[in-house]
């Protein structure tokens, strides 16, 4: 009797754990049931995938969709159409939205708000301050958490944790890992009255220079290492930073942002002015290829977006009066794509950094590879095809991308999520179905309390 599958992937380049292969794949009740489904088998949806390349479902793990308390530039709703249109099944949301999530209130709150607007799976992060440094343990066990998120520097409002008495105390409050920004503070405030309105956008990397990045980042490492407690960096921009954590890898993971790939300063400032602006900064040509060399000697655990829209009006400010922060999310697979094609990193590399990386680091259950009972999250791309980016393919409300004009090789062609397809063909197909990604330590929190 011929198999039979609620969808059906025929005809693709699968890129599995050990490997490229020809085959089919099927799927049921949301699941990956089979990795070489007959040339006989039936299902109610095929998806023909002639001519493509069948990635696992690729991770976006840092973005700002800015709901709530922005929703004019982003909102859960329109920043998921935007990772479904570039090829994402899922994104991690960060925490410093108005209000903040910090507590138990907020989080459940935003649990509750994805459901009927994402249209792709999310994952949550806490932010942590100093006034709830005593949560944090019982905060990061909670359903569709994927980390604690502190601000170590470069933040507003209560979103700081900067002193060392205080980051000591987060790192002794529960036992998974925790993301941080870093960047030194005390350096950033002393170094801010050297810089007047209307000074050129490259002073914002000489402002946020290479050792405001790396004294924070030695800082955290310090603490790590005496509290045993587990770390990831996110967006680490320096060669400094990368040579150094190379002694830390059993007890630290890091991530590195598509713009530090691809975009290199001067020219960055001189071009985009306040739309390449960004913390910490885009810098030099020697970051650039120290970025580049980590990525090629497995350094960098994840690649990521750091999607985080503001106003085009806003952007247009003279520095330091334009706001930090780049729209990302919906180009970050066709830009990373591109560099595949270039030759810079192969495809089951990016698959490794947007994949097996997010799952590894954050602990996620069910995504991450192409296997029998994982989710039936799969990206779809076309190695071949040629677009130009431009801003008004963004669907995000702020309407602008950093790589407006930039030509592509490689494009995503199908977004599938737990078995429904949600984009083909540029095309938003179905209503938001997203859900909350599983991790593993509250699973066994969950477990044990039970």
């Amino acid at each position: 009797m011929a198999e039979h599958y609620d969808l059906l992937i025929r005809g693709g380049t699968v890129v599995l754990p050990w490997g490229e292969a020809a085959t089919n794949l099927g799927v049921r009740a949301g699941r990956i049931v089979s990795l070489a489904a007959g040339q006989g088998a039936t299902a109610a949806t095929v998806l023909d995938a002639r001519g493509l390349m069948v990635l696992p479902g690729l991770i976006d793990a840092h973005v700002h969709l800015r709901e709530p308390g922005n929703e004019a530039v982003e909102t859960i709703a329109t920043g998921t159409k935007a990772a479904a249109l570039g090829g994402l099944t899922a994104v991690f949301d960060m925490p410093n939205t108005r209000p903040a999530i910090v507590d138990a209130a907020t989080l459940a709150w935003k649990r509750a708000f994805i459901t009927g607007r994402a249209f792709v799976d999310m994952g949550l992060y806490v932010g942590g301050m100093k006034a709830n440094i005593p949560d944090l343990a019982a905060l990061e066990q909670e359903p569709g958490v994927c980390a604690i998120k502190i601000f170590a520097g470069s933040s507003t409002g209560d979103l700081l944790v900067e002193d060392d008495a205080s980051l000591e105390r987060v790192m002794r409050s529960g036992y998974r890992r925790i993301a941080y920004h870093s960047e030194d503070e005390y350096r950033l405030q002393e170094r801010a009255p050297l810089y007047k309105v209307g000074d050129p956008h490259s002073s914002h990397a000489e402002w946020r220079d290479v050792e405001c990045a790396f004294l924070g980042t030695r800082r955290l490492m310090a603490l790590a290492r005496k509290t045993g407690r587990r770390a990831h960096i996110l967006h680490v921009s320096t060669a400094e930073e990368l040579a150094y954590m190379r002694d830390y890898r059993d007890i630290a993971t890091i991530e590195v942002l598509v713009n530090h790939l691809t975009q290199v300063a001067p020219d960055v400032y001189d071009t985009l002015k306040g739309f390449g602006v960004m913390n910490p900064p885009i810098r030099d040509r020697r970051h650039y290829d120290a970025a580049w060399a980590a990525v090629a000697d497995g350094t960098v655990d994840v690649i990521g977006s750091d999607h985080a829209p503001h106003a085009a009006e806003l952007k247009m400010k003279p520095w330091p009066q334009c706001p930090a922060g780049l729209t990302g999310v919906q180009t970050l697979v066709p830009v990373m794509l591109d560099h595949v094609n270039a030759g810079r990193l192969s495809l089951g590399r990016l698959v490794d950094l947007m994949c097996a990386g997010p799952a590894r680091v954050y602990g996620i259950v069910g995504k991450g590879r192409i296997a029998a009972g994982y989710d039936a999250d799969f990206t779809l791309v076309d190695m071949k095809a040629q677009r130009t980016i431009t801003n008004d393919w963004i669907v995000s409300p702020c309407g602008w991308t950093p790589f407006d004009g930039m030509r592509i090789t490689g494009w995503p062609m199908a977004t599938v999520v737990r078995g429904e397809i949600v984009m083909r063909e540029d095309t938003l197909l179905g209503e938001p179905r997203g859900a909350l990604v599983r991790f593993g330590d509250t699973l066994r929190a969950a477990a044990d309390a039970a």
